[in-house]
């Protein structure tokens, strides 16, 4: 497994490594905001730890982070369901979003 989380009181983080074949198209990006929309946690996502940090329930800001095979995707959460949010986020990507 590619994952590593840290949570915090309030916000939850982790990352997991992008493995399918064409990396975050248009297809693997709107099952991504899908998910992210059935949590009430404050969702992002990022290339890198420190950002610039996406909206991952928009899915035009998702697509524009055009990330690659390989690519560490990091995620942030803040909220209730936020650990549960994370841990989803995490299991689409390890997935490989179910294309392969």
């Amino acid at each position: 497994m590619n994952q590593e989380a840290i949570q915090t009181p309030c916000e939850v983080t982790g990352s997991a490594v992008l493995e399918n074949a064409v990396g975050l198209h248009a297809r693997p990006s709107v099952k991504l905001t899908q998910l992210a929309k059935t949590f009430t946690a404050r969702i992002d996502l990022a290339l890198s730890p420190t950002g610039p940090w996406a909206d991952a329930k928009s899915p035009v800001k998702v697509m524009r982070v055009k990330a690659l095979k390989g690519t560490a995707l990091h995620f942030r959460a803040s909220g209730e369901d936020a650990p549960a949010a994370l841990e989803a986020l995490l299991a689409l990507v390890e997935s490989r979003f179910g294309e392969e």
